[in-house]
């Protein structure tokens, strides 16, 4: 391309204004001969238009002539329409196709000077003067067309009478045939150098013709212009300024038969079509696959069956049959007759030719037809053109009401306006045949068999594709192998050689083939000798199979043991230094605390399966203000990364907590440094300071847990205050909440490792806990011992559990 566009897509038809150009003014005497010219063929037209209607009304009123001509004029002076248009609303209604369906007029019963009901064009879409002048000029190119001579003429009618209104330039008219050439029928507007470079078109070219057949269906270009080199817009006058700009191609046939192609050019782009100009098109397309069936020549090659058939049928070895389409009413392909059969014909289900010969296809194989596809694929073919091949289609057929599977390698073609279609049921030993083949093929297997008395070696396709080599070249015999293998292989295959032509015994070798074109293949090649007299090797058969893929497989296998022993050793070490890590920090029990009044216990579980260390951490320490810290936190992951995560918030914590600052603000600090000082660790957790003076607990959270206060043996959990989980955010504020201990309270701060299960909710979990943990014991260590032996989470996940009681005061 030379423009850097890419080139116009066919599109879809949608709803765009498409305004009709109107007729230039002459602007030269050639000009003015011209549109005389055009002008009195389309009056000849309008006459033919108007002796139609007169006919119609001759069948319909049982008239004659002449008072069929004195109704039409009445009608049309009731009416008040123009003789044509009038001419053209009768024929509508009594044709009820294409051209009818575009003018779409409705109408009202009127009645007749002679007493019949006709009738009359009226209403609102009957007085759309674009819809009247429509209808005529339509009608009137299609009596035109009909009268032609040829279809250059059809042509030279579709453009003056029904395109040029339209604003295009030029009309091209491709005749279809079997083999997929295509040939120029006619044109209009087009050179005629143009015209003889596009008249023959062969198979394969990818035209918009070929393109609009192939697909069965119309193509839209709103802008063709000049491509340059790019074939998928190639087509006759593509590059001349009068036939660039927008371009629609049709399919063209009557029915399901495609004959042809109509193709309409424009000289400037233009948007996409409306659906009634689409209608007018198609109505256009379809006329002119009527001249083309009418005008079918017999001489030519892609003509009928003719005289020719018995031979042809008779040349051809495989089982055939020519069906010949049937129509229906609606004009579609209802069927396909058996019209002909060669002598190697064999009905699978032991009919006799004879008896087949006339029947439907869809009444002799009507599974096979529907099912298998057979109708659909011979209505294709013949509509297009296209051959079709297919091997090992499986068909179903009746015998004696029982379906019957047979597998048949199938082809079709079209032979003028009929299918061809062969069919060949494979044998058995035809069917082992194709297996060995594909067996060999698949499995990267070359045979070989070589006379040792006379030198001659033999070898498949598929050997000479494994050496490299093309199937002219000589092959290389057994005894020569060393010569095409490594030489580090050289012993393997002299012991291959020594019991295979020596001992004369079967044997196997695999060695490093190196090809002329500097490929390596690792080949394993296996050998029997053919004795003779004597019990001397006189011949050598065998196979090679290449081996290369098994071969780097077990060297990619073996490097990924390597791998994945170095990766193992790496995680283990990595798992024992997480291990010993979380149990420095958190060991499974610690001696309790029991300072300022408070007794404080610590339970930590670490997960069942080792290499699910988790993050979970707990802290409770006497502060230099006499305030006690209590803190319990979970980080999300598991691992290396969360027990150091762990160990540096944990730290940090500590470390804020000698500031004084109440737990609000500790949380607030510390998310900024999960935040910002950490790789990306989110975690969660309750964090409190409890005043011995004031017996006061001041806490805060960051998405955790509620704490559980257990007093006078209920069990409740705290109201939670706000606070997002620890590092999801850069800044973060959180609300804190007072609670005043009484004596023999208990408090309980945990992890989700305690409660959390998979089949249940949060809410559920905690609810078992209350229940669990009413009616607390006077042993605080036994309590939490209870616990954890009542816990029923099964996530498998760490568990951190603080009992906090506070003791009561000596009277």
């Amino acid at each position: 391309m030379t423009d850097g566009r890419r080139p116009p897509q066919p599109e879809r038809i949608e709803e765009h204004p498409f305004v009709e150009t109107p007729a230039q003014p002459p602007h030269s005497g050639v000009d003015l001969l011209a549109r005389t010219v055009g002008r009195l063929r389309a009056e000849e037209s309008t006459r033919a238009l108007i002796e139609l209607a007169k006919g119609i009304l001759v069948e319909r009123l049982g008239c004659g002539p002449a008072e069929a001509a004195r109704h039409l004029r009445l009608l049309a002076d009731s009416s008040r329409l123009p003789l044509p248009e009038l001419a053209a609303d009768i024929v509508n209604q009594a044709a009820g196709d294409l051209v009818a369906q575009v003018a779409e007029p409705t109408g009202e019963q009127t009645t007749a000077p002679t007493g019949e009901q006709t009738t009359a064009p009226t209403g609102e879409r009957a007085a759309d003067p674009a819809t009247r002048a429509t209808a005529v000029r339509l009608r009137a190119a299609e009596c035109a067309a009909l009268a032609a001579d040829d279809t250059g003429a059809v042509a030279r009618v579709l453009l003056d009478q029904a395109a040029a209104p339209l604003g295009a330039t030029a009309v091209a008219v491709w005749a279809a045939h079997a083999d997929g050439t295509l040939t120029l029928a006619g044109h209009a507007g087009f050179t005629e150098g143009e015209a003889a470079r596009w008249h023959h078109v062969p198979p394969g070219v990818g035209t918009l013709a070929q393109q609009a057949l192939t697909g069965r269906r119309t193509l839209w270009f709103p802008a063709l212009g000049d491509r340059g080199g790019d074939t998928s817009t190639a087509t006759v006058g593509r590059g001349a300024p009068a036939t660039s700009g927008a371009r629609a191609v049709l399919p063209a046939g009557p029915g399901d038969r495609l004959l042809g192609v109509l193709e309409i050019a424009w000289p400037d782009a233009r948007p996409p079509l409306t659906p009634q100009l689409r209608r007018q098109l198609e109505a256009l397309a379809d006329l002119c696959g009527h001249t083309l069936d009418a005008g079918f020549d017999p001489a030519d090659p892609a003509a009928g069956p003719g005289t020719g058939l018995p031979d042809l049928l008779g040349g051809l070895l495989d089982p055939a049959m020519v069906l010949r389409p049937v129509y229906g009413a609606d004009r579609r392909i209802a069927d396909f007759r058996i019209e002909s059969t060669n002598e190697p014909f064999v009905d699978p289900v032991g009919r006799p030719p004879g008896r087949l010969r006339g029947l439907g296809l869809l009444e002799a194989y009507p599974l096979a037809a529907t099912e298998g596809g057979l109708f659909d694929r011979a209505a294709r073919t013949l509509a297009t053109g296209e051959p079709y091949r297919a091997d090992a289609v499986r068909l179903r057929m009746l015998l004696d009401d029982v379906p019957l599977a047979v597998e048949a390698h199938i082809g079709m073609s079209r032979l003028g306006d009929a299918v061809l279609l062969t069919w060949r049921i494979p044998g058995e030993e035809t069917r082992l045949a194709h297996l060995l083949q594909h067996a060999q093929r698949l499995g990267r297997i070359g045979g070989f068999e070589e006379n040792l008395v006379s030198g001659a070696v033999s070898w498949n396709a598929q050997l000479y594709a494994l050496y490299g080599l093309p199937p002219t070249a000589a092959p290389v015999p057994v005894a020569r192998l060393r010569s095409r293998a490594h030489p580090d292989d050289a012993v393997a295959i002299g012991r291959f050689l020594r019991t295979v032509l020596h001992h004369g015994q079967e044997g196997a070798a695999t060695f490093r083939l190196l090809r002329g074109d500097g490929v390596v293949r690792h080949v394993r090649v296996v050998a029997e000798p053919v004795l003779g007299e004597g019990g001397r090797p006189v011949g050598v058969r065998g196979a090679y199979q290449d081996v290369s893929a098994q071969h780097w497989t077990e060297v990619a296998l073996a490097a990924t043991r390597d791998r994945l022993a170095d990766t193992e050793q790496e995680s283990a070490d990595r798992h024992r230094l997480a291990l010993q890590l979380q149990q420095a920090i958190m060991p499974p029990t610690a001696p309790p605390v029991d300072a300022a009044g408070l007794r404080v216990a610590v339970r930590y579980r670490p997960a069942e399966k080792g290499h699910r260390i988790g993050g979970d951490w707990y802290d409770a320490v006497l502060l230099p203000t006499g305030q006690v810290l209590l803190a319990v936190g979970d980080v999300a992951g598991h691992g290396i990364a969360a027990a150091t995560g762990m160990v540096v918030l944990r730290n940090a914590l500590r470390g804020l907590a000698a500031t004084g600052a109440g737990p609000g603000q500790l949380l607030g600090w510390l998310n900024a440094v999960a935040h910002h000082l950490t790789e990306h660790v989110t975690a969660t957790a309750v964090c409190g300071l409890y005043d011995p003076e004031t017996r006061t607990l001041r806490w805060a959270r960051a998405g955790h847990l509620p704490p559980v206060l257990v007093r006078a043996g209920a069990a409740e959990a705290l109201p939670l205050p706000k606070g997002v989980l620890l590092g999801a955010v850069a800044e973060a504020e959180y609300e804190e909440r007072r609670l005043v201990l009484d004596d023999d309270d208990t408090l309980l701060l945990y992890t989700d490792g305690l409660i959390e299960r998979r089949d249940r909710s949060v809410q559920q979990s905690i609810a078992r806990l209350l229940a669990t943990a009413a009616g607390a014991e006077d042993d605080l260590e036994e309590y939490l011992d209870r616990l954890l032996t009542h816990s029923n989470a099964d996530t498998d996940d760490d568990t951190c559990l603080i009992g906090v009681r506070l003791r009561q005061r000596p009277s």
